[in-house]
């Protein structure tokens, strides 16, 4: 029993979070412990004597080991998960693990989206077609000769073309696959959107890192409750957005997103082309570029001088979306095609 006691006292000091009062009282207890050799007790009555400094870092040590169940809601919620010491997981894999953001499936559904039980045949389709494409230019032999071929831009020309949407789904999508992971980053920071259809918190994000030397890539990206699914959130609103988007954090950024995880998609759902400049500065930092156009809304004019603000990316899909079987056009998914270089 004293061993134990002794064992439970030193888990104490260990995660009192350097509070001298709080180190003061559990000290005194084990001390007072080790060479008195007290019975359990005597410890119960030296613990008592120091209540007042202990506070809440007694109750802290009684569910050391509690397994934090995930709070089922409406809502996006955070489950918490223990951290399991191991010699074989890096800091980063640990500080990931630390918070798995929990998805609003049944908004999701309810709004369109694919979720994790596939129930729209027909989407998931679409979807599969769809993201054949990225993935050959990403990893098979379509890759050669792309530069940062796993990095992704869905963009469109205006608003209200559906790239958030088709962003998020091609997310979901590429994340069902056995195995590939994504990375879904919310880009279109004047006007974020991810974090809210999903349900999850919106800050920190990509913002908050950008502008800090102390945040780490493993502050702002969320693990999903989508095994391979991982989020990073716009963040807080920034007047210098652009300037941030084309600093040279960002660029080292990309690049460590494209070396250091080579078998991961990375997505941005960016701003509209012709409605923010951060658009076109975030496609000269990708391979492949998704260029969402809504059938039947978007003018042509629009869609060629959107199209002059692509710049360094090697690839350029184009996505019609909103499509109608009816059209006089071959229809294939949502009408997904390259456009050709002059």
């Amino acid at each position: 029993m004293k061993e134990r006691t002794v064992d439970i006292l030193e888990k104490a000091l260990e995660k009192s979070d350097g509070n001298e009062q709080n180190n003061v009282g559990l000290e005194r207890a084990l001390e007072k412990l080790e060479q008195d050799g007290e019975t359990a007790t005597s410890l119960e009555q030296a613990l008592d004597e120091n209540e007042s400094l202990i506070g809440s870092k007694q109750a802290e040590v009684s569910i050391d080991q509690a397994i934090v169940e995930p709070v089922q809601t409406n809502r996006g919620s955070f489950t918490e998960v223990p951290d399991k010491p191991n010699s074989e997981l890096s800091s980063e894999t640990a500080t990931a693990n630390k918070l798995i953001a929990n998805i609003n499936w049944g908004q999701l559904a309810h709004d369109g989206f694919l979720t994790k039980e596939q129930q729209n045949p027909a989407l998931v389709d679409e979807y599969r077609s769809i993201k054949r494409p990225l993935l050959y230019n990403a990893f098979g032999e379509g890759a050669e000769g792309i530069t940062r071929s796993n990095l992704i831009l869905v963009t469109s020309s205006v608003p209200g073309e559906g790239k958030t949407y088709n962003a998020i789904n091609l997310a979901l999508s590429i994340a069902n696959e056995r195995d590939k992971k994504v990375l879904l980053i919310d880009a279109d920071v004047a006007k974020p959107s991810i974090a809210k259809r999903l349900g999850i918190k919106g800050s920190p994000g990509l913002i908050e890192y950008l502008e800090s030397d102390e945040l780490d890539f493993t502050d702002i990206s969320l693990k999903t409750d989508l095994p391979g699914l991982q989020i990073i959130p716009a963040g807080k609103q920034h007047a210098f957005s652009t300037e941030l988007l084309s600093s040279n954090k960002m660029v080292q950024f990309v690049d460590e997103l494209s070396q250091r995880y080579p078998d991961r998609i990375v997505i941005f759902d960016s701003p509209p082309l012709l409605a923010a400049t951060q658009a076109e500065v975030l496609s000269s930092l990708v391979g492949q570029v998704v260029f969402v156009i809504g059938a039947e809304t978007t003018m042509q004019n629009a869609v060629n001088d959107a199209l002059k603000k692509i710049q360094g990316a090697d690839i350029v899909l184009a996505l019609l979306n909103k499509a109608r079987q009816g059209l006089n056009i071959n229809y294939y998914g949502y009408n997904y095609g390259q456009y050709g270089q002059d």
